[in-house]
């Protein structure tokens, strides 16, 4: 009897681990998931199969407590905005999506759903920099200054919007590329600050500029922004330095026969001349 009860007790127990495995089974879990953070407003984004459950994020600080974000409760969307939840910036955070019912009693045991957690993620050195604005002025014949614009975020603090200067302050710098026009040798500076002169340029010539955002001291994938779009100085040209050199010396060569065109013409109205004084005087010998 005993046996029987046994055997019927465990019999149960894999019933119902059949009925909750099957169930788990069917609840569609985040996948896919990932960062998209650039200029420092971060979406933490995932797939998953189209139903009826919701997703509710939670996130932690350097592996601590888990707290919830507030925007991010029971969605249906696949995708959270944790910019305003990842603060401060230079710290590591770990989101969990968990799969809920619509409506559920935040009472009931959490842990019976599907969880998903993300890759670790550091806003202050993993968020891209986008393609920042800058001009190009010329301050002597020989040199520019490049004025750049610090692109700014979505972060507001006290009524400000941040920049990202407002955020990396000294880590930030700008590598500034530029080449003569219709060259093909580049070369580039860096500047710790959103002005740059740039000296030793050749008089008269047009440069081309582009500009990118630089954080030294991030880890390789992520040191480099977008590069910006490129702006040309117009140069200033003497009409011959614009002239090919075929079309330089087709040009010599044209002057050189009106030369010598001229001096023919001239050397034969000479003669002429001569020969008309020299038959007047002889018409007056022989008057005489």
């Amino acid at each position: 009897m005993a046996s029987l009860k046994t055997a019927l007790y465990v019999g149960a127990c894999m019933t119902a681990w059949m009925i909750t495995t099957a169930k788990m089974d069917i609840i569609p879990k985040a996948e896919n998931v990932h960062w998209q953070s650039v200029d420092f407003k971060t979406i933490l984004i995932w797939t998953a199969t189209p139903s009826d459950y919701t997703y509710t994020v939670l996130y932690s600080e350097d592996g601590g407590n888990w707290d919830t974000n507030p925007d991010c409760i029971q969605i249906s969307d696949s995708e959270c905005d944790m910019t305003n939840s990842l603060k401060p910036f230079d710290r590591t955070y770990t989101a969990d999506i968990q799969t809920e019912p619509a409506g559920i009693n935040y009472d009931s045991d959490h842990d019976e759903f599907p969880h998903t957690y993300s890759p670790p993620f550091n806003p202050y050195r993993q968020s891209e920099i986008s393609a920042v604005n800058f001009t190009v002025e010329s301050v002597e014949e020989t040199a520019v200054s490049i004025n750049i614009i610090d692109p700014l975020t979505s972060i507001h603090e006290h009524t400000k919007q941040l920049s990202i200067r407002d955020i990396l302050k000294k880590d930030l710098k700008y590598k500034i590329m530029y080449y003569k026009s219709g060259s093909t040798g580049k070369r580039d500076v860096t500047s710790n600050s959103s002005t740059a002169k740039i000296s030793n340029l050749d008089a008269g010539q047009s440069y081309c500029f582009m500009v990118a955002a630089f954080i030294p001291s991030r880890a390789k994938a992520h040191k480099q922004g977008e590069w910006s779009s490129q702006i040309c100085t117009p140069g200033h040209k003497s009409p011959l330095g614009e002239l090919s050199l075929g079309a330089l010396v087709g040009g010599i060569f044209i002057l050189i026969v009106v030369l010598i065109i001229i001096v023919t013409v001239a050397v034969l109205c000479c003669k002429c001349c001569r020969q008309k004084k020299t038959i007047q005087q002889s018409s007056h010998s022989t008057v005489v």
